[in-house]
């Protein structure tokens, strides 16, 4: 027994654990410096780089124990904790709370809950436990199934509204059947559909939601409106220059007219402290992270543990990508967080609950070997 946990030990992924607490570290520096106290209704309560501390402290445990058990166990889990989940999010529009005219939480007392960042393990879990039983690259009737299950905490979580989560959530599904295969002709039939589908897409949208895309598209017709965010953080990364102002002292960010500083524009704060040189280093270590999930996809030995580190994967690169494009400009605001650099309770334990998954299956791949 002895000898396998050493050999568990020794075969986890170290540089992903080692990439992982640097970024995190990152993070907890950059709001020390964005955010400092927070007043809500007179009371101040702790700053936030104190609470993603506790956070982390939790996510870490939450990433020990995902790691010490066989993964495998996790295909049968997959149908109930996706179950739990949705009914979860059936709860939020009769018993959830309202912030910032959303309702998305659920409030325990002790914490508040986001159900959204919970159907992310979910979709990944249930998507590598339906897509590892198709052995060749799917067809219509597969494809259909797979979508339609989705569709259930989509559809839950567009409404809330959520525009982020949804998008998120339908990207890293899309991942993972493109990872596992499709076959041609639905590639193409799809590739030709989606971008027809467009318009309808819009019609579903919410007026605020569609002038988000207007706005990004001309930001200068609302400038004191919808464009006032986009163009504060293009004020702040412009101003960072290529060195950057130095670790607080970002006037944007310390002079309060950059918003959300320390959730979906907290790269902003960096960039403006840091500059171009260090918006590179950062980056680069979110390039070598996302190598080090990816690699582990490739060594797993099985196709359900290979799929997950999948969607893993996407999980973690269309949030860096999109975060990025839209603090930049490049994509309209749709609420989606940088992973270890925005404050969040749930979306970091979330992050480290997945990132123990992976670490669990590298440290598997020599263990067993399981078509």
């Amino acid at each position: 027994m002895l000898a396998i946990d050493r050999r568990l030990i020794t075969h986890a992924n170290w540089p992903l654990l080692g990439l992982t607490a640097a970024l995190f570290f990152i993070g907890v520096a950059n709001l020390y410096s964005a955010s400092g106290a927070r007043f809500e209704d007179g009371i101040s309560i702790a700053p936030f780089y104190q609470k993603q501390l506790v956070w982390g402290a939790t996510g870490l445990s939450c990433m020990i124990v995902c790691s010490l058990f066989d993964y495998r166990h996790l295909r049968t889990m997959s149908i109930p904790l996706f179950i739990l989940v949705v009914f979860l999010l059936l709860l939020v529009p009769v018993a959830g709370k309202t912030v910032s005219g959303a309702k998305r939480w659920l409030d325990f007392g002790l914490f508040n809950l986001q159900p959204s960042e919970l159907a992310k393990i979910a979709t990944i879990l249930l998507g590598a436990n339906l897509l590892s039983r198709y052995k060749d690259p799917l067809r219509w009737t597969e494809l259909f199934f797979i979508l339609g299950i989705a569709a259930i905490p989509c559809g839950l979580i567009f409404i809330q509204p959520d525009l982020g989560t949804t998008l998120l959530l339908l990207f890293l599904l899309g991942g993972m059947i493109l990872f596992h295969g499709i076959t041609r002709h639905v590639l193409k039939t799809c590739c030709i559909t989606l971008p027809l589908l467009l318009p309808l897409g819009w019609l579903t949208l919410k007026d605020y939601q569609k002038e988000r895309i207007v706005t990004f598209l001309d930001p200068s017709r609302d400038l004191q409106g919808a464009g006032y965010h986009i163009t504060q953080s293009q004020i702040a990364i412009g101003s960072g220059q290529l060195w950057g102002k130095g670790f607080q002292e970002g006037t944007q960010s310390l002079l309060r007219f950059l918003p959300e500083k320390h959730t979906d524009f907290a790269v902003a704060v960096f960039s403006e402290e840091w500059g171009f040189f260090g918006c590179m280093a950062l980056l680069t270590l979110f390039c070598c992270f996302l190598l080090c999930i990816i690699n582990t996809a490739r060594s797993a030995k099985d196709q359900f543990g290979s799929i997950v580190c999948a969607g893993i994967f996407f999980y973690f690169f269309w949030q860096i990508l999109i975060n990025i494009a839209m603090v930049v400009g490049l994509m309209p605001v749709v609420g989606v967080p940088l992973p270890f650099l925005s404050y969040g309770g749930t979306a970091t334990i979330v992050n480290f609950i997945l990132l123990g998954l992976v670490v669990n299956i590298s440290m598997r791949r020599f263990i067993f070997k399981m078509n």
